[in-house]
């Protein structure tokens, strides 16, 4: 059988030039129970700040969540003209775990989906049959090629770089929850084979309150080639605070394709967001890069402005604009869980 790869095709790093950000209109209330009324504004402003440098293409269940939508993103001021709709059922928000995986092809120019298997992060949440389907969807949408690769994969789990690395975590693709069936070398192969990857490298733990069992974005994130920011508590007595450091120490170990050392720069924490007794996994690592701009969740914290800054450094030729997302991160997750890009050809 003919891989993606195989066929010249390649996952590209976020960074790389955008077609449209993908989103799944919020509105499933358990998720943000008693506050999903209050996301709106500020996910509002998200979509407007991309809408400056390319489509958002939105899923939506039916007319009148579309019609809700509208008058939210009117109310922000948002250019409706960058924005499209698709009558796509979802269960939940979290476009990123759900959504299309695109593929590109650069010597053929032509563009592919992938669509992995989708269990709401080992069965947690069911239903999520509608969720499960989009990336076909949306692929038969734009007659797109599609590969099914048969397995359990989500996209806030995988992070990558422009030059075939890719970093993610044993606590979530190791999790019996997902593939008990494989072992972690017959992972590799489908990271290789379905993303068109030449390396895979493996970080331990996630943040606590993580109920995705450990992703990669909400710890350490690409910001260039060689460029990564990872997530570093300060505070000693922090229960992040020591599996955060097993995972810096690991990224100094590790070597690139090229043989060179990641360059690391250190993100700090905000202090520990509880809501009703529960420990959320609000990270600043959870930013989302677009074309024009990198936004990236606050969370009124003492750090929120240090966090800013150091991304602004990493990011010279984007605005980099944080949107509070202390009522988002209720949901257990903030912009980069809820978006996936589409690159342009």
């Amino acid at each position: 059988m003919q891989t993606p790869k195989s066929l010249g095709y390649t996952f590209p790093a976020e960074w790389a030039k955008h077609e449209a950000t993908w989103l799944s209109w919020p509105h499933k209330e358990a998720s943000w129970p008693g506050k999903i009324e209050s996301i709106y504004p500020i996910y509002a402003q998200f979509i407007k700040a991309l809408t400056t440098g390319e489509k958002v293409r939105i899923n939506v269940n039916h007319e009148a969540m579309k019609l809700q939508a509208l008058l939210w993103l009117t109310e922000a001021g948002t250019d409706l003209s960058q924005v499209e709709f698709f009558l796509n059922g979802t269960n939940d928000a979290w476009c990123r775990d759900h959504g299309p995986a695109f593929l590109l092809n650069k010597k053929e120019n032509k563009k592919a989906i992938v669509d992995w298997g989708y269990n709401a992060w080992g069965g947690k949440y069911p239903p999520y049959d509608l969720d499960d389907v989009v990336p076909t969807k949306i692929a038969q949408h734009y007659n797109l090629p599609l590969f099914l690769p048969g397995i359990v994969m989500e996209g806030g789990s995988v992070d990558f770089n422009d030059k075939g690395t890719i970093l993610t975590t044993t606590a979530c693709l190791l999790n019996e929850n997902r593939n008990p069936h494989l072992s972690q070398a017959q992972i590799e192969q489908y990271l290789y084979d379905y993303y068109g990857a030449e390396q895979i490298l493996w970080l331990g733990d996630g943040i606590v309150g993580d109920d995705t069992d450990g992703h990669i974005d909400d710890i350490t994130r690409f910001v260039s080639t060689h460029k990564v920011v990872t997530a570093v508590e300060e505070n000693h007595s922090d229960e992040n605070y020591e599996l955060l450091q097993e995972n810096l120490a690991a990224l100094k170990t590790m070597r690139l394709l090229d043989g060179k050392q990641l360059d690391i720069v250190e993100l700090p924490m905000p202090s520990a967001v509880v809501f009703d007794d529960q420990r959320l996994p609000a990270s600043y690592a959870n930013f989302y890069i677009g074309n024009d701009a990198v936004i990236v969740p606050t969370y009124r914290d003492k750090n929120d402005d240090k966090a800013l800054d150091i991304l602004t450094h990493c990011f010279p030729d984007r605005k980099v604009i944080g949107l509070d997302s202390t009522d988002i991160i209720w949901g257990l997750g903030s912009f980069h869980c809820l978006s996936q890009q589409e690159p342009a050809l």
